[in-house]
């Protein structure tokens, strides 16, 4: 039909008195011309037309990945291909008298056409992560490194034909010739590889997912993960630094995910005071007696005394404070820490399956350790540590009613009232 057209265009142009030669390049350049007309306005009905028809549809749908799938501008990429594939048809028969600039447009039409396909295949896949974010399984089985994985093969793809089609040869004898720079293409897509394979192993494992808090030391990461891909994990850290970490870095380093301690519903406190050892003492009458008016362990003292007593006598040895078993300020202090967090509605308590403990720890040089060992019912990070204050203020506070203080090393006030007090 073209060649019946171009003939039919040649001997107008003939009629009129042109050369055969003239003749020829006159019938070209009005084709050309026409192809160009044509293509123009098959793109304008394409792009105005269909796209606003198309786009009006989408707009009344319920549907949310349509309207992502527009956003993303998959249509007016698409759009794109209408005039090349119009060019192309044309230009096969109607530059058929000139081969050598045959060859050279259709070659130039091909490598648009294979890159308009590599952008409409990213805009589609871009389009496949905002729709499957959407979804409740999103936060748990991460997809976008496999995506990336998708959109780097297909560039490979595009890229092997585009070059193929710049030097005259086949492919797949490109393809094949390929196997001697394999060790290169390794090296250079080495990160993307490892961030593959990591990416599989922590998805299938789910070792880390979007939304945990994770700490990474080695990374200054402390934060929330925001993002992981091919190559990274993206983490914003509590102070609104954004850390990037090698994505096969959390497979190669250790890290810390707090996700299990989130779904668990409790933080662990672990935390000691240093009691200085040389106010610990065994109590006497007087300051059991004291110890009686706090409510929290007056029920304890008479129970535990009375046991004491008790056992003492049938060792015989109740007059006898070295002998014999007696209540010390510590213990008793250790008792009402006990108590108080059992007591505390932030805490859990004793009768959950979570650990409540308040033990000694190794003596030390600055005294002995009195750890307090819980769970705190808040984890978000502001909340725990409000929590966490509020225990040991009071816990501080409440040491010298006990007759206790909590060693600390010696200030450059303390040695100066020492020598005052030498002076003196």
């Amino acid at each position: 039909m073209n060649s019946e057209i171009g003939l039919k265009i040649k001997e107008w142009f003939l009629s009129y008195g042109f050369t055969n030669d003239h003749a020829l390049y006159a019938k070209t350049a009005v084709i050309i011309i026409s192809v160009l007309i044509i293509a123009f306005i098959a793109y304008f009905i394409t792009k105005t037309t269909l796209v606003n028809i198309i786009h009006n549809f989408v707009k009344k749908s319920k549907s949310e990945w349509d309207d992502i799938l527009l956003n993303r501008k998959l249509l007016n990429r698409l759009s794109h291909l209408v005039p090349a594939i119009i060019i192309y048809g044309f230009i096969i028969n109607g530059l058929s008298d000139f081969p050598v600039w045959q060859g050279k447009i259709l070659s130039a039409i091909n490598i648009y056409m294979i890159l308009i396909g590599m952008l409409i295949i990213n805009a589609f896949l871009d389009a496949v992560h905002e729709v499957y974010m959407t979804l409740p399984v999103a936060k748990d089985r991460p997809i976008k490194g496999y995506l990336q994985t998708i959109s780097i093969i297909v560039i490979f793809i595009g890229s092997i034909f585009i070059i193929s089609i710049l030097i005259g040869k086949s492919p797949y004898k490109l393809l094949a010739s390929l196997g001697a720079v394999a060790a290169i293409l390794l090296l250079i897509f080495k990160d993307s590889i490892l961030g593959l394979v990591s990416g599989i192993q922590l998805s299938a494992n789910q070792m880390v997912k979007i939304g945990d808090w994770i700490t990474m030391p080695s990374r200054n990461a402390d934060g929330d993960v925001l993002e992981i891909t091919l190559n990274t994990v993206k983490v914003q850290n509590f102070d609104k630094t954004i850390v990037t970490i090698p994505t096969y870095a959390l497979m190669s380093e250790s890290f810390q995910n707090w996700k299990g301690m989130e779904d668990a519903r409790g933080r662990r406190i672990a935390r000691a005071i240093y009691i200085d050892l040389k106010t610990i003492k065994i109590c006497d009458e007087p300051l059991l007696e004291r110890f009686k008016n706090i409510k929290l362990i007056k029920d304890y003292l008479i129970e535990k005394q009375a046991e004491i007593e008790a056992h003492n006598k049938t060792l015989g040895v109740e007059n006898d404070r070295l002998s014999g078993r007696n209540l010390t300020n510590i213990g008793i202090f250790r008792k009402y820490c006990e108590i108080y967090l059992d007591n505390h509605p932030k805490l859990y308590p004793l009768n959950s399956p979570y650990s409540l403990l308040v033990r000694h720890l190794q003596p030390t040089e600055k005294g002995i350790p009195l750890q307090i060992y819980v769970f705190c019912k808040e984890t978000s990070f502001v909340e725990f540590e409000k929590v966490q204050a509020d225990i040991f203020d009071h816990i501080l506070a409440i040491i010298p009613e006990f007759e206790l203080a909590v060693f600390q090393s010696p200030s450059g006030d303390d040695l100066r009232k020492l020598k005052l007090s030498a002076l003196t």
